[in-house]
């Protein structure tokens, strides 16, 4: 393959992007987009994020940290970035904010391994674990979109307001925001607290963070139910209309 065919892999007015199988093909060059349905597979993602430096926080990472659930999950979490216990493991939320995590959702009967798939806005850890700046969300951007395309879920839950500004562009204050359901790019998404804020506001009393979180926990369970008896409804619906037709 010539640089002319490699270059023309990436133009912008393709109207359909190619398919492609090599993740060593694809940009590592912020400043080149990763096309929409680039990636067949998580585990190409994956790849090509351990392999990536499209921002300089690969030149520090342990591990990139890409995802953990199930890759069929009805709701995604979308968290801020790796911690050190996340790029040691290469695992999103296996801290002390991923333990609560698990606790809030087994709270409302959410299974982690089953109905969610857990990321991140970004998949390397920065320094000091300070937040992300807008150069290092930017170069990252596609591969949640990726991921998001991948699992396709539902549900979407924005912990933070790095998660909300990133993937939606809203700027408005995360405590403005959540517990509110909007529709994004066809699906529920619902700004929640950063399990880490959490840990630091740890009383229970009523309007507290910890208190307004159960609210929220309690609507996306609500939430995920009311979707699939809706299509449970829809199933129910479509067999019907087949057995009519049957007996016409």
């Amino acid at each position: 393959m010539t640089s002319d065919d490699q270059l023309s892999l990436f133009d912008s007015s393709t109207v359909e992007p190619p398919a492609v199988s090599k993740p060593d093909l694809i940009p590592t060059d912020a400043k080149i987009s990763i096309p929409a349905g680039t990636y067949h597979t998580m585990t190409e993602l994956a790849q090509h994020c351990n392999q990536c430096h499209r921002c300089g926080l690969g030149e520090s990472r342990t591990h990139a940290v890409v995802g953990r659930g199930n890759l069929q999950a009805p709701i995604m979490i979308v968290g801020e970035a790796p911690g050190q216990n996340e790029d040691e493991t290469g695992l999103p939320f296996v801290g002390r904010a991923g333990e609560l995590l698990e606790r809030i959702l087994a709270s409302v009967k959410l299974d982690s391994q089953q109905d969610i798939y857990i990321c991140n806005i970004i998949k390397c850890r920065p320094p000091n674990n300070r937040t992300p700046t807008t150069e290092e969300t930017t170069a990252c951007k596609p591969y949640i979109l990726e991921q998001i395309r991948l699992v396709d879920p539902k549900i979407i839950l924005l912990t933070g307001a790095t998660a909300l500004k990133s993937l939606t562009g809203d700027k408005r204050s995360i405590t403005k925001l959540r517990g509110t359901w909007t529709e994004w790019e066809g699906r529920q998404c619902m700004p929640i607290f950063h399990p880490a804020y959490l840990l630091r506001n740890p009383s229970r009393e009523q309007g507290s963070p910890k208190w307004l979180m159960w609210q929220d926990i309690q609507a996306v369970r609500a939430k995920l139910d009311e979707i699939r008896q809706g299509r449970e409804r829809g199933e129910l619906g479509e067999t019907k209309r087949a057995g009519e037709a049957e007996e016409e």
